[in-house]
């Protein structure tokens, strides 16, 4: 959430930074709620001084008549402040709705774009194979290895959905393993075993919420929300909390089943496993200073990549223009790994900071120094990789020509020695 007092003092540059997001917001109703609403509060102020003033007097007073007539206008005053209350809890609650409404201010090192077409590439790393035959995707390779069963996915919870079986099931776990103990035992981060559930306020901390509600699984009955990301409940780990600034950076890293209820285009990607409603995911999250931000972004970005550097595949990585951002990130990074038999890139993690856009939501502070007053956080993340997009990128890219599939090297040990598939 963005910071009322940042709309109030320069409410041109905030109107320009939404003009770089390509979107229109209601500026003019927040300044305008947000002037009504320090009125209101100034006319309590004034009005429960005038009643501190006059309750002191009442007090010394020892005209009996003087003091019927005082305490009836301070009744009268009483009743004013709480019809003023009344209106004052009104306008904050109406601010409040509209603020969350409201996107993250893109970092002035965010390029400049009116569509995802005006992402910059940065850099490609690793050379794309060339195959001495035609390679199939993966959806080909999967089912003639019965280690895919779409039929029977759909047949059990419908479209979007596969079942992983004997191989196919072993080597997605086989991926998550080894992410988590790159990230735990090179990277440092503590592992986080999440809840899948949460309750409402945490998707509100995290920006899913209210804007995004339309994508998300919920169980009505008892109001908790299917994750759309493990981003969710380890942000909200330490939510209404504050550190002392020798805690930060904290690191965490966690895997989850996500659950998005996904849009898609009648047409899009309806072969394979890259989309669905349910799927895999490394998760990264970071907790840090505002002025070391964007440095633990770089890192962050790094540990990504390095994921991707291990499994020997081709990626790039993309800074992503202002438009394409999403709602709650500053600056974004999104890594790619090349799909060679579906023959295109596929985006695998998005490396993001918030900023204290995600803090100020979720109420995350720490104290600079002793004693010091709390100031918000800056958080981040990204995915250290997502499945099943990964699993795509490993079965294209390794395939034979007889159709088996050369395990990674680094997968070998976490499929019990198993070289192919």
């Amino acid at each position: 959430m963005l910071d009322i007092r940042r709309i109030r003092k320069d409410p041109n540059a905030i109107r320009q930074a939404m003009e770089r997001l390509n979107t229109e917001t209601p500026l003019d109703e927040i300044l305008s709620l947000d002037e009504k609403l320090r009125s209101v509060i100034g006319n309590v102020e004034s009005l429960k001084a005038q009643r501190n003033t006059v309750s002191k007097a009442i007090a010394v007073e020892k005209d009996a008549e003087k003091r019927a007539v005082n305490i009836a206008e301070m009744r009268k005053v009483g009743d004013r402040i709480q019809l003023l209350d009344s209106e004052i809890r009104v306008l904050e609650t109406k601010l409040q709705h509209i603020l969350l409404q409201m996107p993250n201010i893109p970092h002035t090192s965010v390029p400049d774009g009116k569509t995802e077409d005006d992402n910059i590439v940065l850099y490609e790393k690793g050379e794309q194979r060339i195959f001495d035959f035609q390679p199939k995707p993966h959806w080909e390779l999967a089912e003639s290895l019965g280690i895919i069963d779409f039929e029977r996915g759909t047949k059990i919870s419908g479209s979007r959905f596969y079942i992983l079986k004997g191989s196919g099931a072993r080597l997605q776990r086989a991926v998550i393993s080894f992410m988590l103990d790159v990230h735990i035992g090179t990277h440092h981060y503590t592992e986080v075993y999440p809840p899948y559930m949460v309750r409402e306020e945490c998707l509100v901390g995290t920006g899913q919420l209210p804007k995004f509600g339309a994508n998300l699984y919920r169980d009505a009955e008892d109001d908790y929300y299917f994750i759309p990301t493990a981003e969710v409940p380890v942000t909200n780990l330490h939510a209404g909390e504050i550190f002392e600034a020798e805690e930060l950076p904290i690191n965490y890293v966690a895997y989850s089943a996500c659950f998005r209820r996904e849009k898609m285009s009648a047409g899009r990607d309806v072969r394979g496993i890259k989309r669905g409603h349910q799927f895999d995911k490394v998760e990264m999250v970071k907790f840090v200073t505002e002025d070391n931000s964007y440095h633990e972004l770089e890192v962050l970005r790094s540990h990504a990549e390095q994921i991707c550097c291990l499994l020997k595949i081709p990626y790039r990585v993309i800074d992503i223009c202002a438009a394409d951002l999403s709602f709650t990130a500053a600056k974004k990074y999104d890594i790619e790994l090349w799909a060679p038999g579906c023959n295109e890139w596929l985006e695998v993690s998005s490396c993001s900071n918030f900023e204290d856009f995600q803090a100020r939501r979720a109420d995350i502070r720490y104290r600079p120094k002793p004693k010091a007053k709390p100031r918000f956080v800056h958080t981040l993340n990204g995915s250290g990789l997502a499945l099943p997009r990964t699993l795509i990128a490993i079965l294209e890219n390794c395939q034979n020509a007889d159709g088996s599939i050369t395990i990674p090297e680094v997968l070998v040990p976490y499929m019990g020695g198993q070289t192919q598939l």
